[in-house]
């Protein structure tokens, strides 16, 4: 394998919708979507340009709370989204950078989209920490909640 895969999660799925559908509710309507079955979203912050903010709180239903902050490094709509918490607004390098998130939304025959998530870690020893925190089913419950945002978009 090669060393990137060792620090890559990746979660893909066929979606019967039209990219710019998937693309307006990931970014339109992210606190309806955001986290696994059970949470909810109650901070969400989004600057959709290259250092544009990105943050968001996560809210389990025993009312533990998972902050995320970072940026976005890319914006192209309707087919790519990059943001990383390796820099916080202004660009400030952070100590406890994890991931960067690229998600491309691949348009289909058909009006269907082939939506990918990819997590780029810093090391494998946190890959391996984000897989064991749950990313396939937390990333897959949150991409089922997507999926039924876009549909009823």
């Amino acid at each position: 394998p090669s060393p990137l895969s060792e620090r890559e999660l990746v979660l893909t799925r066929i979606i019967d919708v039209p990219r710019e559908r998937v693309f307006k509710a990931w970014t339109s309507r992210l606190p309806e979507w955001w986290g696994p079955h059970g949470m909810t979203t109650p901070v969400c912050e989004m600057d959709l340009r290259p250092g544009g903010v990105f943050r968001t709180v996560m809210r389990a239903p025993d009312g533990t709370e998972y902050p995320t902050k970072g940026v976005f490094l890319e914006v192209a709509e309707p087919a790519r989204i990059v943001f990383t918490d390796a820099f916080g607004p202004g660009w400030e390098p952070s100590p406890d950078a994890f991931f960067t998130a690229i998600t491309t939304f691949e348009e289909l025959p058909g009006g269907r989209t082939k939506y990918t998530a990819r997590a780029l870690h810093w090391t494998a020893a946190n890959r391996e920490k984000h897989e064991k925190m749950g990313f396939h089913q937390g990333w897959g419950e949150s991409l089922d909640r997507l999926v039924a945002c876009a549909m009823k978009a």
